[in-house]
């Protein structure tokens, strides 16, 4: 009975050592996952959510770690660099690949990265002060075309790009006012100082809900779980119109394949961990995973969609 019982307890471990042999050794040490940004934004949150299913699955533990800089830069090129063999790992945003517009990076967006899985996407959500007329994206365009110098807020990244892309397909022009963020923003905004801003719904929904700023549409594919009165900007005017941030886990390039294959089905399993889905929707971001292939594909088309945008708005890389 003894031996039986022993037996049992060993058997998770066994079986956990035996799958670690089958996959090169994977995990036999701590799985590092860095988070290139300051602690609190969804990147992280997300980060240290599924860090506990993952170390359960594992059998190590995986440690978050933030190395912010230069909008993710910093922090991905010490991934880029690392042994590609699944123990350094790194939750990246759409900053991934919006950052090729605007900086000279030191590692090729692509090419030196393995795709595992996405994780989240957050919309947008285009908001106006209440003082300005126009209350949809229709008639934002309207106004834009009968009164030049409509404003926007840009803060950089995707915040900085959508309302480029918007311009470009609608055919109206808007004038960037450049702030470092959201809290810089909003003051200016809500004043009617700035006419419109694409913020993160995270960002954006405490001024919304109290009235000091409205919100015309929402930038994803399906409404916002937290504006579901709101419609997105493809189904109220201009179909197939998408803007939002992502994350996604990445590793360095020349991940084996067994590896990887793991690697993607653990994380989307941790991914799918109840109180990890009912976290994400308080932060009004709706959790997404996808296989390695679609998440490199998806990457190369936001890649080209920023890319444009960017160069249509005079903006060179630096």
């Amino acid at each position: 009975m003894k031996l039986t019982r022993r037996a049992a307890l060993a058997a998770p471990a066994l079986l956990l050592a035996a799958r670690a042999k089958a996959q090169g050794g994977f995990p036999n040490r701590a799985v590092r996952m860095i988070v290139p940004y300051t602690p609190g934004g969804v990147s992280d949150i997300t980060a240290r959510l599924i860090a506990e299913p993952l170390a359960a699955a594992w059998g190590q533990p995986v440690p978050v770690e933030n190395r912010a800089g230069a909008d993710g830069v910093i922090g991905t090129e010490v991934l880029a660099r690392s042994a590609p063999d699944g123990h350094t790992l790194a939750l990246v945003s759409v900053a991934h690949p919006v950052n090729a517009a605007f900086y000279r990076l030191p590692f090729d967006t692509m090419r030196d990265f393995t795709f595992i899985t996405q994780t989240t996407a957050t919309p947008l959500v285009l908001c106006a002060p209440k003082a300005f007329a126009p209350n949809t994206p229709a008639e934002l365009v309207e106004y834009a075309k009968r009164n030049p110098g409509v404003t926007f807020a840009g803060t950089g990244g995707v915040v900085r790009l959508a309302p480029v892309l918007f311009a470009e397909r609608t055919g109206i022009k808007l004038e960037n006012v450049p702030y470092r963020g959201s809290t810089q923003a909003h003051p200016d905004l809500i004043a009617n100082r700035v006419n419109i801003m694409f913020d993160t719904v995270p960002a954006a929904l405490p001024r919304i809900q109290a009235g000091t700023l409205k919100a015309l549409a929402t930038t994803g594919a399906r409404r916002s779980p937290q504006l579901p009165d709101v419609p997105t900007i493809g189904e109220a005017f201009l179909p197939g119109f998408e803007a939002s941030t992502w994350g996604m886990v990445i590793g360095p390039a020349g991940i084996p394949a067994p590896i990887l294959a793991r690697l993607n089905a653990d994380i989307r399993a941790a991914l799918q961990v109840p109180s990890v889905v009912e976290r994400h929707k308080t932060l009004g971001a709706e959790i997404v995973s996808n296989t390695p292939e679609e998440m490199r594909a998806f990457t190369e088309a936001e890649m080209k969609k920023w890319g444009d945008a960017a160069r249509a708005a005079g903006i060179q890389p630096q």
